[in-house]
C-alpha cells in the first residue's frame, strides 16, 4: 500500500511510463495512418484536404510520412524530438483547420493525440529507446 502513494518519481516509473505511451500512441496512430497510405495504391483519384493550397496529394502525402513513417520511428524511440515536429503539426492542422468547426466530439482524439505528441516533445524518448543507445555510443566517440 506504501509503494502505491509513494511520491517519488523514481527514473524506472518515468522511463517505463513514457515507453508505454509512446509505443500505445504509435500503434493508435498507425492504425490510423495506414488507410491513408493504401489510398495511394486505390484506382479512384485522391481526395484528401487541400491544405494551404498544396493539393490533396501531397497534403496527403504529409500526413502519410507523419502518421506512418514518424509513428514507426517514435515507437523505436528513434530521433524522437524531430518525428514528433509533423506529428505535432498534423494533428494541429488537425484540431484547428480540418475539423476546427466541428463539434468537440469530433476532434477530440486530434487533440489527445496533439497533448499527447506534446507531452512526449517535453520529456523525449525515454530511458527505452534507440536515442539512448546513439546518445550513449556518441559520447563513447567523444572520449
Amino acid at each position: 500500500m506504501k509503494r502505491l502513494f509513494n511520491k517519488s518519481h523514481a527514473p524506472i516509473n518515468l522511463d517505463a511510463g513514457i515507453l508505454i505511451v509512446r509505443v500505445a500512441i504509435s500503434i493508435l496512430m498507425l492504425m490510423h495512418g495506414m488507410p491513408k497510405l493504401m489510398k495511394f495504391f486505390a484506382d479512384e483519384p485522391i481526395a484528401f484536404a487541400n491544405f494551404l493550397g498544396m493539393g490533396p496529394g501531397l497534403s496527403l502525402t504529409l500526413a502519410v510520412f507523419a502518421e506512418v513513417v514518424c509513428s514507426i520511428f517514435l515507437i523505436l524511440g528513434f530521433a524522437t524530438r524531430p518525428v514528433l515536429i509533423p506529428l505535432i503539426t498534423t494533428m494541429a492542422v488537425a484540431v484547428f483547420h480540418i475539423h476546427g468547426e466541428d463539434p468537440f466530439a469530433v476532434k477530440e482524439k486530434a487533440i489527445i493525440f496533439l497533448l499527447i505528441y506534446i507531452f512526449l516533445f517535453f520529456t523525449g524518448s525515454g530511458k527505452y529507446s534507440l536515442d539512448r543507445i546513439v546518445r550513449k555510443k556518441a559520447v563513447l566517440l567523444d572520449n
